[in-house]
């Protein structure tokens, strides 16, 4: 029959002709698909754009100058490494029979202040250098004494105390190192020497002794201004310092060297040196300021005023700078104001000469 023949060619018909449709359309997709991939490959292969917006970390590092360093915070000079120990402040004795004591050229400041007796002590301020040498000999600490430590946030080290230096170093629950009451295993004797002038340690023993105690490691660090190298001061002539604390046998001068830019120290004409390094003691800043001294009892112990200020002079590049001292809070250091602006230091080591105001300053200081 005619039709039913014609209706089953048109079904094959209609259905071949969906099929191709459907393969025809599937041909476009594919076809659509690969030119899409082929378009992206160009992209794909010049693609280190990830790469490229990473590239700024390693041209920051590269900006940095070579041999950059850090700059410590008490002596102003370069340092490789950055400057974060806390201060460790030292009492060494300075007794002729003491000399020559050991470490102080390695120290970054150095107070001279009297003791009983007309004989004067030294606070020793070690931060930015590291050494393996012996410091000492260490003698006992005086509240004036802990004052000067406490302004650099470091740890107090001697070797007993007055009455009131114990009294303030336990009451304020002071960070120290004792010798007879709380720290005697990092401390040695010296057997070449005879008592009290041979008591030792050293900076790694120290060190271990404040972290054994679990002493706070992160303080304010103390900064002072520091002039440039090519800045040259304004003030008089002074290339030779006498200065006397109280006995007149008891005579600390520096001589200034101007290659170097250093002042040389002495005691009694003859020159500090330090037993490690046999060298004579030097600094660039060399500070002489007066403060009020009351005596306490029929020992002669005193107490140093260190917060009320007054007369100073600084010496630096042979030339001295009349000045005033002041502290803004216990809790600062000493520092130099001229018309109302602090007085920057050169870069490098500084001692600090404390005398009394009686009978007056100047009488206590000598240039020439």
């Amino acid at each position: 029959m005619p039709y039913p023949k014609y209706c089953h060619l048109k079904g094959v018909f209609m259905k071949s002709k969906s099929f191709y449709r459907t393969f025809g359309v599937l041909i476009i997709l594919l076809t659509l698909l690969l030119s899409a991939c082929t378009s992206k490959s160009p992209e794909a292969e010049n693609t280190p754009e990830p790469q490229s917006t990473e590239q700024p970390a390693p041209e920051e590092e590269s900006s940095q100058e070579p041999g950059a360093s850090y700059i410590a915070p008490l002596t102003g000079l370069p340092m490789t490494e950055q400057v974060t120990a806390r201060p460790i402040a030292v009492m060494i004795n300075n007794m002729s029979k003491a000399r020559p004591q050991s470490g102080l050229t390695h120290a970054d400041m150095l107070y001279e202040v009297l003791a009983e007796g007309g004989i004067t002590r030294i606070v020793a301020i070690f931060q930015s250098e590291q050494f393996q040498e012996p410091i000492g000999p260490i003698r006992s600490i005086r509240p004036y004494l802990i004052d000067i430590g406490d302004s650099y946030q470091g740890v107090l080290v001697h070797a007993g105390a007055s009455t009131d230096g114990y009294a303030i170093l336990q009451r304020q629950r002071k960070e120290h190192l004792d010798e007879i009451s709380n720290a005697g295993p990092f401390f040695f004797r010296d057997k070449s020497r005879k008592a009290p002038h041979n008591l030792y340690s050293t900076l790694e023993k120290l060190r271990e002794g404040a972290d054994k105690k679990k002493y706070k490691t992160n303080v304010p660090v103390t900064t002072y201004p520091f002039a440039k190298e090519e800045d040259m001061p304004v003030g008089d002539d002074a290339t030779k310092i006498t200065v006397n604390f109280l006995l007149k046998n008891y005579k600390v001068s520096y001589d200034y060297d101007a290659a170097s830019k250093l002042y040389t120290r002495s005691i009694n004409g003859q020159p500090h040196i330090d037993l490690n390094t046999k060298t004579a003691i030097t600094a660039t800043n060399v500070v002489v300021l007066g403060a009020d001294h009351r005596t306490l009892d029929d020992v002669g112990r005193l107490d140093v005023n260190l917060m009320k200020g007054g007369e100073a002079i600084l010496y630096q590049r042979g030339k001295a700078i009349s000045c005033r001292w002041s502290r803004s809070k216990t809790n600062d250091v000493i520092r130099l104001y001229k018309n109302g602006q602090e007085l920057p230091l050169y870069p490098g080591k500084t001692i600090f000469n404390i005398v009394p105001n009686n009978p007056t300053f100047a009488s206590h200081v000598q240039v020439g």
